[in-house]
């Protein structure tokens, strides 16, 4: 039997979870450091399986499939594309660096006093979505996918609710129910969209007779698989339910901006720019893999819900007077140029889409993780609380000017390449939607100038007249996302050379082709 890389790679985080609960109480420091050592070589083994990678090969790669609920039809199943492969790498990639801002998210809350978090517990758990997330994309069997989309909610879970944002205006207490709010409810949210999907998953056993991806989709494509028209549509709409909760998209989306502003900045990286990109990729990977005709048929009303998370997630980031409302909101305007670019049905549009999942969770990371630093100096997550700051800490506001200019997609850094893409793909079959969706670009300037202008320039407000600048361990968290917005944003070859073969095929699933040019090109 060769390797199985895919199971490591998943296995790996799963055992540090367990290693770094395991350390004694008295012993943080060796738990953070535990913690990384074993998100580094995650990140290793990802590294790996994408050298390993063949664009040019089989559609699934690196498969693994063992018997495990024999009676139901359920197999350990694991299989990945280029989509796959470039998303494993995204999330091994950024759970170093959020343990390293989370360094000290954990520590006793007063020095000798009895009111402490466990530290381990907190690295533990990053640790534990992290293995869940790579199983979510790695899995080919529809109920094993099912399982770890679901199970991640629990450690998120006690994420948010556990180790909230220690910055609050109104005391402890209110904190606490706020983070037990914004717990609960991105509980329910989600936890009800997978009830949806589990009578789904049912459904399509009951039709298909198994769970596998691989099978289901090839019987569909060889016509021994005949599924009803409306029961496709029902089964698709179980799916997507699911995955627009995930995503999010409007109106499925009021989870998040409460979620994102009571838990702290690594949690909330983690949240958009990790767990979030499941419900994307399932979009590519299930919706229009299993439901082609349906996927097609529900097209124009999900364009239209994406068109509506563009516009009105910007125009809400730019009311807020929360930092990490704002960061959010925005977060919900990028996600629907990402479910739009899915449901463009051309290759551009989804070639920029995957790219764009990549980009938004690298962009994010900085901006958001800066905005950690900010909050944590000053005690404060509202805009108005701060001001000059740039004076005082210029290296903390140039990383929070990149992060900032990626988010509003810049040309010369990595969201640009994507967001022009999606764009473009969209606007070559629905040229309506493609032009409203560009007035998105203009207010993400807005929010963005305009939260840079009030919280880094301007006079030098007296609480932040002592801020420190970024520290060494700071630096190392940014620097590299930096880096790599601007190699990206230059060169995003190597991603796109990565997803564009699966975007080939998700194209052959549904039948369609890109469309002509009205004009012909000069000869």
């Amino acid at each position: 039997m060769s390797f199985p890389l895919l199971t490591a790679t998943a296995a790996l985080p799963a055992i540090g979870a367990i290693a770094t609960a395991a350390v004694p109480a008295a012993k943080r420091t060796a738990a953070k450091w535990l913690a990384l050592l074993f998100s580094l070589a995650t990140l290793v083994l990802a590294i790996v399986v994408l050298v390993r990678f063949d664009p040019d090969g089989d559609r699934y790669q690196l498969t693994e499939s063992h018997a495990w609920i024999a009676d139901f039809g359920v197999r350990y199943e694991l299989g990945v594309d280029g989509i796959a492969v470039a998303l494993i790498a995204l999330t091994a990639l950024l759970i170093p660096f959020i343990v390293l801002a989370g360094w000290h998210d954990a520590d006793p809350l007063e020095t000798g006093s009895k009111r402490w978090r466990p530290t381990q517990g907190f690295f533990a758990l990053i640790l534990a979505v992290e293995a869940m997330v790579i199983l979510s994309f790695e899995a080919t069997d529809v109920f094993l996918f099912y399982i770890f989309f679901e199970a991640m909610l629990i450690p998120m879970y006690f994420l948010i609710g556990g180790f909230g944002d220690r910055a609050h205006e109104h005391g402890e207490e209110t904190a606490a129910r706020q983070r037990s709010y914004a717990a609960v409810k991105f509980l329910l949210y989600n936890l009800a969209g997978g009830l949806i999907m589990l009578a789904a998953v049912i459904g399509l056993y009951v039709v298909a007779g198994n769970f596998s991806l691989t099978e289901i989709a090839e019987a569909r494509a060889n016509g021994s698989l005949d599924m009803a028209t409306g029961t496709e549509r029902w089964l698709f709409l179980g799916f997507f339910f699911a995955f627009a909760v995930k995503a999010p998209l409007w109106p499925l989306h009021t989870w998040l901006p409460n979620a994102m502003q009571e838990s702290t900045a690594p949690v909330a990286v983690l949240i958009t720019a990790v767990v979030d990109k499941v419900g994307t990729f399932a979009m590519l990977r299930f919706c229009l893999q299993l439901f082609p005709e349906a996927s097609k048929w529900a097209t124009p009303v999900i364009l239209v819900l994406a068109l509506i998370s563009i516009i009105y997630g910007a125009l809400l980031a730019v009311g807020q007077r929360d930092i990490k409302r704002l960061i959010a909101y925005a977060s919900i305007s990028h996600f629907g140029f990402i479910i739009m670019g899915i449901f463009a049905m051309t290759s551009q549009g989804q070639s920029g889409a995957t790219l764009y999942m990549v980009n938004h969770g690298i962009s994010t990371a900085a901006l958001m993780l800066v905005a950690g630093f900010l909050i944590s100096r000053r005690g404060s997550r509202l805009i108005a609380d701060y001001g000059g700051v740039q004076k005082v800490a210029p290296v903390l506001a140039g990383t929070f000017l990149i992060g900032g200019l990626a988010t509003l997609s810049l040309p010369g850094l990595a969201p640009f390449v994507s967001e022009f893409l999606v764009l473009v793909g969209t606007f070559t079959r629905y040229p309506v939607i493609g032009i409203i969706a560009t007035f998105g670009i203009v207010l993400a300037a807005l929010y963005t100038l305009v939260l840079y202008q009030r919280t880094m320039t301007g006079p030098v407000k007296p609480e932040v007249a002592e801020m420190p600048d970024l520290r060494v361990r700071e630096i190392a968290v940014v620097a590299p996302l930096v880096v790599l917005l601007i190699f990206l944003g230059v060169y995003p070859k190597p991603v796109t050379d990565v997803v564009n073969p699966a975007v080939e095929h998700t194209m052959s699933d549904v039948q369609k082709k890109d469309p002509q040019p009205e004009v012909e090109a000069a000869k």
